[in-house]
């Protein structure tokens, strides 16, 4: 049964298959929250379940950017893949100071769950990407959750690689393009890692890829990071 609260804002066409935005009440971030999900014909019509994509945006970036700038639609199309672009934040949640600094809080959610006021009871991204995004999209899409893959950009690339790394046989690949990888000892990272998560450097670990790696016992995991030299 698809989520009662999911609604449609917009549908495009784009090559053999649709763009849809999508609005849905969240448990995790307490709020609504929007992604886009392209979806090609096949599983538009029912006829076939489909390998899904999760992508994740960095830092300022909402759902929209891969879809408008990333240029991979045509071969989702061709191949027959969906692939689900969430928000990176909760918006408009009303958290005290959640737009004062771009680097933290709207479009800053930085893929983990806070424990921290005032972000906890909002900022949730860890558990809404991993769990009840996939649900809501498991529920009412014509796709094969056993084929399910994730990447991302940035802070994206950051969450991607957590995600994959937290769940063992849940992805079967996860690639990070110019990825946070060491938030704990990095600019992009400390800031944010002590207001959602606090003071006590040894609860990062969980948030960060390099620490996760280093403990990672599960199957064998496709990896792909591609980094530029001069980043």
């Amino acid at each position: 049964m698809s989520n009662p609260t999911l609604v449609l804002v917009s549908k495009t066409r784009c090559f053999k298959g649709e763009v849809c935005k999508y609005t849905h009440d969240s448990a995790a971030t307490n709020g609504k929250m929007t992604f886009n999900i392209y979806l090609p014909d096949v599983a538009l019509s029912g006829k076939e379940r489909v390998p899904v994509l999760y992508y994740l945006s960095g830092l300022t970036c909402n759902e929209d950017n891969m879809v408008t700038k990333g240029g991979a639609l045509a071969y989702l199309s061709e191949e027959r893949i969906a692939l689900v672009t969430p928000d990176t934040s909760p918006r408009g949640a009303g958290v005290a100071g959640e737009d004062d600094d771009w680097e933290l809080g709207t479009g800053a959610g930085f893929y983990v769950d806070a424990t921290e006021e005032p972000w906890k009871k909002n900022y949730n991204m860890y558990s809404y990407i991993q769990t009840e995004l996939q649900q809501v999209v498991a529920e009412s899409f014509a796709v094969d959750t056993s084929r399910t893959s994730i990447f991302g950009h940035s802070m994206g690339g950051h969450g991607a690689l957590v995600l994959a790394l937290r769940n063992p046989s849940h992805y079967k690949s996860v690639s990070a393009f110019a990825p946070i990888c060491h938030p704990s000892t990095s600019n992009w990272g400390r800031k944010q890692f002590t207001a959602y998560l606090g003071s006590n450097e040894s609860a990062w670990a969980a948030y960060d890829a390099t620490e996760l790696v280093k403990v990672y016992d599960g199957p064998v995991l496709p990896v792909l990071v591609d980094q530029g030299d001069a980043d």
